[in-house]
C-alpha cells in the first residue's frame, strides 16, 4: 500500500486505456518533436572534429571547414534518401522495419541492435555534452559532470515514466530557443569576420604534436560525422503528422536538414575563422560564444540553451528506445515485458532499460563525451546503411513509376553511409568501435536466443496435434507441511479436506527432541482428526531437503501415477518490514518446488494459503 502510493507519486496515477490515442503534429511542433537529436548533434560534433585537429596544430585545424563540407554533403544525401523512405513507409520506416522486410530477419536484427545501441549512446552523449556545456560557463561544476549527468538522467526518466510526450509545448521551448541563439551567434559573428576580418590560424593555434596525415584527416571525420545522427527520426515518425503525413514530413525533413547545415557549418566557420582556442575545461562553442559576446548574458544564454536542447535530445532516445524494444519484443526477439504498456500509457520496462545502460555508460566513461563519441557513430551508420540497402531492394521489387531514379537515390545513401561506416569503424576500432563492434553480434544471438526460447515454450504448451485426456474418479493426496501449530495451519488443514480425505502433515524436525511435544498439542487441538502427522528427522537441521525426499518416497509407496499435491500454510505480516523478521520457509519451499523437475511426466500441484495478520 504505502509503495503504490509512493509509486504514484512519483510517476503519478494509472490512466485508462482510451487515453492512449495519439496527438497529431503540425510542422512546427514536430519539428520540435523529432529533430532535437539531429540539431543538437553540433553541441559535440565540433568539439570532436577540434580535438581531432588541434594535435596538427593550425595546418590541422585548417582541415575542420573542408571536413565540414564533406559532413555536410553527406547530410544532404541522407535528406534525399529517407525522403525516398517516407514514400515508401507512410506507416513509419525504422530501420529494423525496412531491412527485415527487404534484407531478411538477420540483416534486420542488425538493423535492430545498431538502433537500440545508437539510442542508448545518444542518452548517454546528449546528456554528457550538455553537462559539458554547462560547466563551461562554471568550471567549479567540471569534475562533477558525471554526478550532473546522472542528475539529469534521472529526471528525465521520472518524466517519461510519468507519460508526459515529447511533442508537447514544453518540448519547443528549448529547440527553438536553442536556434534562435545559435542563428542568431552566427549572424552576428559574420558581421564580426566582415567588419575585423578573420584572424590567421597560427595566431592562437598551439604547437603541432603531430602531422597532418590521411589517417588524422578520416579519424577526425569519423568523429564528426555524429553530427548526423537523428537525421532519421523524422521519417520513423510519419504517423504523427497531420495529414497528408508523408508530404508534411518531407518538408518538415529538408527544413530539418537544413538547420543542421546552416548550424554546423555556421559554427564550424566561425571557430576557423575567428581560430577559436578553448582551454582545457571549455568547449569549443563555448570559446565562441565567449569569444563574440564575452562572459555575460548573452554569453550564458547560450550555454543554457544548449543544455536545454541536449538534454530534449537525450528525450528522443526515451521515445524511440522503448518503441523499437517493443517492435522487436512483439517479434519475440526480446523479453515480452517490453511490449507492455504501464499505468501511464508508456513502455515503462523498456525506460527503465534505457536509464540503466545509460547510466552505466556514463558512470564506465565517467562523463565525458569525448570517450563516449568513438562509439557513437557506427550503430548510427550501420543502420543508416542497413535501411538504405534495404530501400534498393524495396523500389527494384516494387517497380512503380520512377523506380530506377529511387533505387538509385537510395542506393547513393547506402554507398555513401556504407563508405563512412568503413572510415569510421577502421579509424576509430581502437579508440573504442570495437565495443560496439563485437557487442553487434552478441546482441543479435541473444536475439536469436531469446527466440528460439519463445518457440521451444510454444512447442511444449501447444495442444495442436494433441488430444487434452482429463481424469476423473482419482483419489487426489495432500501432504500439508507444518512447522508449528497455529491457525494459518489449520486454515490450511481446513482448506485440504474441503478437496480430499487423504490429508498427511508432515514435520520436518530440524532440532532433536522437539516432536514430543508438537505431537502432544497436535492432538490437543485435535488435529489428529483431521491429517495424519509423519515426523522427519533432519540430522543437518535442513528443511527443505529432507520435505523433498520425503514426498518422493511417498509418491513411490502409494505408486498410483500421480504426485501428491501440496497445501502451504503462510502467514502475511501487517507491515513489508516485518518480512524480515521471518526465515521466510514457505516462499524456499514453494520456489523449490516450482523449479524442480519431476518423474512419471507429472507436475506437483502447489497450493498457497496465506493467513493475514492484523498488526
Amino acid at each position: 500500500m504505502i509503495w503504490r502510493h509512493i509509486r504514484e507519486l512519483v510517476i503519478g496515477s494509472p490512466l485508462p486505456s482510451e487515453d492512449l490515442s495519439e496527438a497529431r503534429l503540425d510542422k512546427v511542433r514536430a519539428l520540435a518533436a523529432l529533430s532535437p537529436d539531429a540539431l543538437a548533434s553540433v553541441a559535440y560534433a565540433n568539439q570532436e572534429i577540434f580535438l581531432g585537429l588541434v594535435v596538427a596544430g593550425a595546418a590541422g585545424m585548417a582541415y575542420s571547414w573542408r571536413i565540414a563540407c564533406v559532413i555536410a554533403g553527406l547530410l544532404a544525401v541522407l535528406t534525399l534518401s529517407y525522403s525516398q523512405t517516407i514514400r515508401a513507409y507512410p506507416s513509419g520506416g525504422g530501420s529494423y522495419i525496412v531491412a527485415r522486410e527487404n534484407l531478411g530477419t538477420l540483416m534486420g536484427l542488425i538493423a535492430a541492435a545498431a538502433l537500440l545501441i545508437d539510442y542508448v549512446l545518444n542518452a548517454a552523449v546528449s546528456l554528457t555534452a550538455g553537462v559539458e556545456a554547462l560547466a563551461s560557463a562554471f568550471p567549479v561544476l567540471w569534475p562533477y559532470r558525471t554526478i550532473l549527468s546522472l542528475v539529469l538522467l534521472v529526471i528525465i526518466t521520472l518524466v517519461n515514466l510519468r507519460g508526459l510526450r515529447e511533442a508537447g509545448t514544453i518540448m519547443i521551448v528549448p529547440v527553438y530557443l536553442f536556434l534562435a541563439t545559435y542563428l542568431g551567434m552566427i549572424i552576428y559573428g559574420a558581421v564580426v569576420i566582415a567588419i575585423q576580418g578573420p584572424v590567421p590560424l597560427e595566431t592562437n593555434a598551439p604547437q603541432a604534436v603531430d602531422a597532418v596525415t590521411a589517417f588524422l584527416v578520416l579519424r577526425t571525420f569519423a568523429s564528426g560525422a555524429t553530427a548526423l545522427t537523428g537525421v532519421e527520426a523524422i521519417s520513423n515518425a510519419v504517423p504523427v503528422f497531420n495529414p497528408p503525413e508523408p508530404r508534411h514530413a518531407r518538408q518538415t525533413m529538408v527544413i530539418m536538414a537544413a538547420l543542421m547545415g546552416v548550424l554546423f557549418l555556421g559554427t564550424i566557420g566561425l571557430t576557423q575563422l575567428l581560430a577559436i582556442m578553448p582551454g582545457s575545461e571549455e568547449t569549443i562553442l563555448s570559446a565562441l560564444a565567449r569569444r563574440l559576446f564575452g562572459p555575460g548574458p548573452i554569453y550564458l544564454l547560450i550555454q543554457i540553451a544548449t543544455l536545454l536542447v541536449l538534454i530534449v535530445a537525450a528525450n528522443t532516445s526515451f521515445t524511440g528506445f522503448p518503441r523499437v524494444a517493443a517492435v522487436i519484443a512483439h517479434d519475440e526477439f526480446l523479453p515480452r515485458q517490453l511490449k507492455l504498456l504501464g499505468d501511464r500509457l508508456v513502455f515503462t520496462n523498456g525506460i527503465l532499460l534505457l536509464s540503466f545502460l545509460a547510466g552505466f555508460l556514463i558512470v564506465i566513461f565517467g562523463g565525458d563525451t569525448h570517450n563516449l563519441i568513438p562509439l557513437f557513430a557506427v550503430g548510427a551508420f550501420l543502420a543508416f546503411t542497413l535501411s538504405q540497402m534495404g530501400m534498393v531492394i524495396h523500389w527494384i521489387r516494387q517497380r512503380n513509376s520512377h523506380w530506377r531514379l529511387k533505387a538509385f537515390l537510395n542506393g547513393i545513401g547506402a554507398l555513401s553511409t556504407g563508405l563512412a561506416l568503413l572510415v569510421i569503424a577502421v579509424s576509430k576500432f581502437v579508440h573504442g568501435a570495437w565495443i560496439v563492434i563485437l557487442l553487434i553480434p552478441l546482441i543479435v544471438t541473444g536475439f536469436y536466443s531469446i527466440r528460439a526460447h519463445y518457440d521451444e515454450i510454444g512447442r511444449e504448451l501447444t495442444l495442436v496435434g494433441t488430444k487434452p485426456v482429463f481424469e476423473s474418479g482419482r483419489k487426489l493426496r495432500i501432504v500439508v507441511p507444518v512447522t508449528g501449530i497455529h491457525r494459518g495451519v489449520a486454515a490450511a488443514l481446513q482448506y485440504a479436506r474441503l478437496i480430499t480425505d487423504d490429508v498427511k502433515a508432515v514435520y520436518i524436525e530440524t532440532e532433536p527432541d522437539t516432536s514430543g511435544d508438537f505431537k502432544k498439542n497436535w492432538q490437543q487441538y485435535g488435529l489428529d482428526k483431521v491429517a495424519v502427522l509423519d515426523i522427519v528427522p533432519s540430522p543437518y537441521r535442513s528443511f527443505i531437503g529432507p520435505l523433498l525426499d520425503y514426498l518422493d518416497r511417498l509418491d513411490n509407496e502409494a505408486d498410483d501415477g500421480q504426485l501428491a499435491s501440496i497445501v502451504i500454510p503462510e502467514f502475511i505480516p501487517a507491515k513489508w518490514w516485518h518480512n524480515l523478521l521471518h526465515n521466510q520457509t514457505a516462499w524456499r519451499l514453494k520456489l523449490a518446488l516450482m523449479y524442480r523437475r519431476h518423474r512419471m511426466g507429472k507436475t506437483r500441484a502447489i497450493i498457497d494459503i496465506p493467513f493475514h495478520l492484523k498488526r
